[in-house]
């Protein structure tokens, strides 16, 4: 059976779809094909082979007081559009407010127009009441562990930089009893099984996402709102010289997923990128809304450089200062957990990855690298794997010294904001959300002084306080972990905590990367590749290495890739920045991105991947928008040369 390549569902005849057959024999539903090349674009989404004649393009359609309207041109009953709004459930009118729809012509000047959040009884089980969907939320509490570099040290002895591992793991997520299905035969998971989401997806349809990228990142939008459920909210905007809000914040039951879908269908390409007024306007839609979900997050594309907020003749803002193009009230530290994380996509080798990185590093988002096309549906399906699983808020760990004569050296949390006070004898990390199943790992170090009175020191404790998203109650954990080491008279061979070691190896690995970049965009390529190759064989020396650790071989594949992409000037420009960028914002936020072939299942390169990324995954990979059918696993193709690096 055919799919049309555009929106992925079947072309079987009688449907009720008309079906275009274009010259180079490439079928696709009518209403797909038309709103493709509406502004005239004459090139096969699948061959790019370059049309001399197109399907005729339907007139306009604006909607009057709440109806829905076609301008004066007569169509054919068997019209597709037709058939579409036919379909479509009449829309509702609330006189107190804007009208919203997928056709409007103006927007309202403001977004107060989201749809009301409500927990719906029909979503639930048995039909559960609030409070049982709280109770079933209570997954268990965060999972804390501490690890001592060395388990004891001599009375005699002063340790400096004596280094203390914390990591913490996450509740699991709900597995639900039940899985429906709905009409398309996808798996709907309950939403009781998590707290819901706020989602806005700011999307490039400047000119140069015409034909396949464009075709793939509507497939790819498909998948995402088929994987939400009725409690979650999505709003679209899409923007190319300047920025439109096409689809309001709305709940994604089946009626909003079916005009979602439809607004996702109606997208087309041409302009600039105007990569600011994108953002500019997904913050308004979060800023404006009458009432927010749980958790909160925007997904941002974009496959080109921003044309007109950096670029602009005369421009007042340096093409370095790229927090200018996020608004002031999505930075993170504009109020406490206030922020919402921008997720930053850059598609292929055009895109400006500095800017993409430097927006999700400012928001608390992450930045990832679709080098490939056909990879851009996994990368949006392990993020929304992440997005939809929750089950942690507004985490801060505190960090406290036992001993009087203890203090605090350093606290390394990558891009998480840390802080000593009370001379140094207390410190405090402000993790803020975690997925579930998912881990971080912190390294705090301190100086032990020499003390012959006791056989046995306690060093530090440390608590975590953090949100439920559900009952919205402040959590803290039942006891503090304390922190203690032996001290006897001598200690004769210690042998080093792997778990240390390891965490030790990625700080060290992430360090090497930014010091390869900051030396790549001096210049100095040669110099680059040596600060890996140096990081490298720090590695293999490691303790953990040398045991097989799964995270240590990771690091050293991913550092290898990296050398291999900053082979030279070229290659480095089109593919090694923003890899190194992507691996970068992982490492820092000890959270997935997705890039080169990271989201495969094959990959040596999964750092942080939880459970149910992997599942979505899996999903993107195996079945097509609306069918079982499997797909096959996607690999994308390389845009450099592999060739090996000696080591």
């Amino acid at each position: 059976m055919k799919n049309c390549a555009i929106c992925l569902n079947s072309m079987k005849a009688g449907q009720g779809h008309a079906i275009f057959t274009a010259e180079c024999s490439h079928s696709f539903h009518f209403h797909c094909i038309t709103s493709n090349v509406k502004h005239g674009n004459q090139i096969c989404p699948i061959c790019r082979a370059k049309w001399k004649e197109i399907p005729f393009q339907s007139p306009a359609i604006e909607v009057t007081r709440g109806r829905t309207r076609i301008n004066n041109v007569s169509l054919p009953q068997n019209d597709p559009w037709v058939t579409v709004l036919r379909r479509l459930p009449p829309p509702r009118v609330d006189t107190s407010r804007h009208v919203s729809s997928l056709f409007q012509i103006t927007e309202p000047s403001v977004f107060d127009d989201d749809e009301i959040i409500h927990y719906q009884p029909e979503t639930m089980e048995n039909n559960s009441s609030l409070n049982d969907l709280i109770a079933d939320n209570s997954a268990g509490a965060i999972d804390l562990k501490t690890y001592p570099e060395v388990s004891a040290v001599s009375k005699q002895a002063w340790h400096s930089n004596f280094t203390i591992l914390i990591h913490l793991k996450a509740p699991h997520t709900i597995v639900p009893k039940q899985v429906r299905v709905d009409q398309s035969g996808s798996q709907m998971v309950p939403q009781h099984s998590r707290v819901p989401v706020d989602l806005v997806t700011v999307l490039d349809v400047s000119g140069s996402m015409a034909g396949t990228k464009l075709a793939l990142l509507k497939r790819a939008m498909g998948f995402v709102i088929q994987n939400l459920g009725p409690s979650d909210r999505l709003s679209i905007v899409a923007f190319s010289s300047t920025a439109r809000r096409v689809f309001p914040l709305r709940r994604m039951t089946d009626t909003g997923r079916q005009e979602a879908l439809q607004a996702v269908n109606s997208l087309s390409s041409n302009g600039g990128t105007n990569i600011a007024e994108g953002l500019k306007k997904g913050a308004k839609v979060m800023t404006d809304r009458k009432s927010k979900n749980p958790v909160s997050s925007i997904m941002l594309l974009s496959d080109g450089q921003d044309t007109y907020s950096l670029s602009s003749p005369g421009a007042a803002n340096s093409r370095t200062d790229y927090q200018f193009l996020l608004p002031v009230s999505m930075h993170r530290g504009s109020g406490a957990y206030s922020h919402i994380p921008v997720h930053t996509f850059g598609f292929g080798a055009d895109h400006d990855a500095v800017a993409m990185h430097s927006v999700a590093e400012t928001s608390g988002g992450t930045f990832s690298f679709i080098e490939a096309e056909d990879v851009i549906q996994d990368a949006f399906a392990q993020c929304i794997g992440g997005l939809l699983s929750v089950v942690v808020q507004e985490l801060l760990v505190q960090v406290e010294c036992i001993h009087p004569r203890l203090r605090l050296s350093s606290i390394k949390a990558g891009s998480y904001k840390t802080s000593l006070i009370s001379n140094e004898r207390i410190g405090s990390i402000e993790v803020g959300d975690l997925y579930a199943d998912e881990e971080r790992d912190f390294l705090v170090t301190t100086d032990i002084p020499v003390d012959k009175s006791s056989d046995e020191m306690s060093l530090v404790k440390i608590k975590c306080v953090y949100k439920d998203p559900v009952s919205k109650e402040l959590v803290t954990a039942n006891h503090a972990a304390e922190v203690k080491i032996l001290r006897p008279e001598t200690t004769g061979q210690l042998v080093v905590s792997m778990e240390v070691d390891k965490q030790r190896n990625r700080l060290r690995s992430a360090e090497a990367m930014a010091e390869a970049r900051a030396a790549a965009e001096g210049g100095d390529l040669a110099a680059a590749v040596s600060v890996l190759e140096h990081c490298r064989k720090q590695l293999a020396d490691s303790v953990s290495h040398k045991a097989g650790d799964r995270l240590c071989i990771a690091l050293d594949a991913e550092l290898r890739e990296m050398q291999e992409r900053m082979a030279d000037r070229q290659i480095y420009e089109t593919s090694g920045r923003a890899y190194v960028l992507s691996g970068l914002s992982s490492h820092s936020w000890q959270r997935a991105t997705a890039r080169g072939d990271s989201t495969d299942s094959t990959s040596l390169v999964q750092a942080y991947q939880t459970p149910s990324m992997v599942d979505m995954v899996s999903r993107s990979q195996t079945m097509l928008i609306g069918s079982p059918s499997p797909r096959r696993s996607l690999r994308p193709v390389r845009s450099f040369p592999a060739r090996p690096m000696p080591r």
